[in-house]
């Protein structure tokens, strides 16, 4: 493959995926998880080392389809199918329109597709605060981290970041079952996202409404948040826009007190709009900004 049908195929899966979204059956990466599933049970145990097995068997797996899956159509397909913004838009979007309806119910509840924190008992500041974290954290996850990994390593990059990404959600938190087990799916995704991370931040600095703002944000809060990887990125966004993100979190009783990040007012309805146009642009930016790096890939 080289480098030129690598790009074009990146480009052709963003675009499907801003057209398209995830597919509505039969997505990959549900297939993918569905394996993992079947997997933890014959791999489990309560032991950083099995978690160690099992990650390397499925990421390892992962890489070694995207080998097979070479030329622009592959990459095409591939990219769409790792890609999340369309979808992550779209999310963002229902909350948003059962806020403007006044529907505070129906938007606590939508906001679980979201959030894995406690939605029910949040005000209309505090769902657009988690819907606003939620579209800057996922757009470096689900847009900008891949395309780099695609960018770097081609297709196997792609889906070995998709693989590791999913493993994290699924098995990296940290729970009785999971402090060990899930240790390397964790840790692994912490380094994978770190370049795509610091790029989203880096774009929404620069093509976020107050640049200075981002930037002070980034550098004064970010350092407080418990995520190395969405710290800087939901700063950034803050500052940005101009709002005030984080602050206490209750995840099933769990009560987890985060950075504020930013010194602006409380997020409302209208600055969902606004965080969605920023990732679009963060999205683009990034598309961009890989370019350069996909082109100077050798040729396979």
């Amino acid at each position: 493959m080289t480098p030129l049908s690598g790009l074009l195929g990146l480009v052709a899966g963003f675009a499907a995926d801003r057209v398209w979204g995830d597919p509505a059956r039969w997505h990959p990466v549900a297939g993918f998880g569905t394996t993992a599933a079947a997997l933890e049970r014959r791999t489990y145990a309560d032991r950083r080392l099995n978690g160690v097995v099992h990650v390397t068997i499925l990421v390892g797996a992962a890489a070694a389809v995207g080998v097979r899956r070479t030329g622009v159509i592959g990459t095409a397909v591939s990219t769409w199918a790792v890609l999340g913004g369309r979808s992550l838009d779209r999310e963002a979007e229902a909350v948003q329109r059962l806020l403007e309806a006044g529907d505070l119910a129906g938007a606590r509840q939508r906001l679980t597709h979201l959030v894995g924190r406690d939605t029910s008992e949040l005000d209309v500041a505090g769902v657009a605060r988690a819907v606003i974290e939620s579209v800057a954290e996922n757009t470096s996850d689900a847009v900008v981290a891949p395309l780099v990994w695609g960018a770097v390593l081609g297709t196997p990059g792609l889906l070995a970041y998709r693989a590791a990404n999913t493993l994290d959600a699924m098995i990296g938190h940290r729970s009785p079952r999971y402090e060990r087990f899930g240790w390397a799916a964790a840790r692994l995704d912490d380094v994978l996202n770190l370049p795509g991370s610091r790029l989203t931040a880096t774009l929404a600095v620069l093509l976020g409404e107050d640049h200075r703002a981002a930037w002070a944000a980034w550098r004064r809060d970010a350092p407080g948040h418990p995520s190395p990887n969405a710290g800087p990125v939901e700063a950034a966004f803050a500052g940005a826009l101009g709002v005030r993100l984080g602050g206490v979190n209750v995840y099933a009783g769990r009560v987890e007190d985060r950075q504020v990040l930013g010194d602006g007012r409380a997020p409302d309805t209208h600055d969902i709009t606004r965080a969605r146009r920023l990732a679009s642009r963060v999205g683009l930016g990034a598309l961009v900004a890989i370019a350069p790096i996909a082109l100077r890939r050798r040729r396979r």
